[in-house]
């Protein structure tokens, strides 16, 4: 008998080391959601005996190579920091306002604060537009035609541009979500991860397990009218039994 396989599968990574080269005693395994394609590159170098023939008299392995890449449609953050950063996961994230909207510069005082959404606070100015989109200079204080100051969040114009539109983007903090400081870690500091493959179909399934993997690359490419994949690549070498992986197959 022999089986089919059809479909992405599914492929989990549970953290082993984190960036600090520190143990993690109850890792969290991590699914990469709406995962789209899964693959594995397992490659050796060959190396060929000649004699006086043309062609060889021996070919021997060397050197060899195992490659995971994932690609999924769903991230948090436990996806980048289990699986690549290895750092520290905290509460609280930036987000930011991108003004479509607009607010009409009044008379004295000149000024326009924004109304942050929800509890978010107002954290720094990410520029102003006026209506044909063209931006205005932003000074320390009194500003002129075309100009503009900000302090903790409140915006001041001049008094010769009352009555213009204006278009005001800025970055807010919330408590709300996650996010990952990145520090800059010494060479050679490595996160670590197990990962376990799973591709099942009509009731039978083939599944890979490598007990030891790096990740060297984390790619993310965005388009204007389409969906973000991100993809994530791993390297997988030998534990301390000497063992690269094992294969399950139902048949």
């Amino acid at each position: 008998m022999a089986q089919q396989l059809f479909g992405s599968g599914a492929i989990y990574a549970t953290p082993l080391v984190d960036a600090a080269g520190n143990t993690i005693t109850n890792p969290t395994p991590v699914k990469f959601l709406a995962c789209q394609d899964i693959s594995i590159d397992i490659s050796f170098d060959t190396k060929m005996l000649h004699g006086s023939n043309q062609m060889p008299l021996s070919v021997a392995r060397g050197k060899g190579k195992i490659a995971v890449k994932a690609k999924y449609g769903q991230v948090n953050g436990a996806h980048f920091n289990n699986a690549f950063f290895g750092q520290t996961l905290s509460t609280g994230r930036d987000q930011y306002v991108q003004d479509n909207t607009g607010s009409v510069i009044p008379a004295t005082p000149f000024t326009v604060t924004p109304v942050v959404p929800g509890a978010g606070t107002w954290n720094a100015d990410m520029g102003v537009r006026n209506a044909q989109g063209a931006p205005l200079t932003r000074v320390a204080s009194a500003p002129a035609s075309g100009q503009y100051s900000v302090a903790a969040g409140v915006y001041t114009f001049a008094a010769a541009d009352t009555g213009q539109t204006v278009y005001i983007d800025y970055r807010y903090t919330v408590t709300t979500g996650q996010k990952i400081v990145v520090g800059n870690q010494l060479l050679g500091s490595t996160p670590m991860v197990a990962l376990d493959i799973v591709i099942p179909y009509a009731g039978k399934s083939l599944t890979w397990k490598f007990p030891q993997a790096v990740s060297g690359k984390m790619a993310m490419a965005t388009k204007l009218d389409d969906f973000t994949i991100p993809e994530i690549d791993f390297d997988v070498f030998a534990d301390v039994s000497n063992n690269v992986g094992t294969v399950g197959i139902s048949e």
